[in-house]
């Protein structure tokens, strides 16, 4: 697909991690010709006017889109899309009625979220295939990725060292409390701890603290 009339589409970045975000602006900056990153942001508001906001999910309520209602009525904002791999029904659902225009896994290779942040600009309401038994697409990052944590497990320890107790945490995931404690259980064997206290403690020396930053015209954006 050539890049859309009018040059490259910008695309602001939204997280509460710098490192998550700059994981999803490495492997877009492979597509520089068709989407430029104009801005990151870690817990700080929208400040460029882009085409397309890409809201990353990781460690966020999911069951709460609150963010993305915020993004929607912001007028730098054109589009807003969900970029995650929980694909419940509740979740779409919510998202849509937020005002979200789209709905992406991070299972798409580079190319086709590309493509996809393309039809978005075009106006199109773009909902991607949940992902059937793949991980994230490679070049994606997240904090505990080198300590061989996965990106839901790391999900999992962010929201605890957010202060989450596993109900809570079961409910903004919509994963059911059995599993939430499998996921815990092996946080605890990978990181070397045997209680919540300290995986809490772990988490915010390891960057599981959210962050409080922005990034500005990222590698010579607009």
């Amino acid at each position: 697909m050539s890049p859309p009339d009018g040059g490259p589409i910008t695309v602001a970045l939204v997280d509460d991690y710098d490192v998550v975000l700059i994981g999803v602006a490495s492997i877009l900056d492979q597509y520089r010709e068709r989407v430029v990153i104009a801005e990151i942001d870690a817990n700080s508001s929208l400040h460029d006017a882009v085409d397309v906001v890409l809201y990353d999910s990781f460690a966020q309520p999911e069951a709460d889109h609150d963010e993305i209602e915020v993004l929607v009525a912001n007028p730098r904002a054109r589009r807003v899309v969900v970029y995650t791999w929980n694909f419940h029904p509740d979740l779409i659902r919510s998202a849509r009625a937020k005002g979200a225009d789209g709905y992406l896994s991070k299972a798409l290779p580079a190319r086709d979220l590309v493509a996809a942040l393309e039809r978005v600009h075009a106006g199109e309401m773009v909902v991607s295939d949940p992902p059937r038994g793949t991980r994230t697409v490679t070049g994606l990052d997240w904090p505990g990725r080198r300590e061989g944590l996965t990106d839901r497990e790391a999900e999992i320890l962010a929201l605890i060292t957010q202060g989450k107790s596993n109900a809570e945490v079961a409910a903004l995931t919509f994963l059911s409390p059995n599993t939430v404690k499998s996921y815990i259980r092996t946080v605890y064997r990978k990181i070397g701890v045997a209680s919540r206290t300290q995986a809490v403690l772990w988490g915010i020396d390891n960057g599981f603290a959210p962050d409080h930053h922005r990034i500005d015209h990222w590698r010579g954006g607009p």
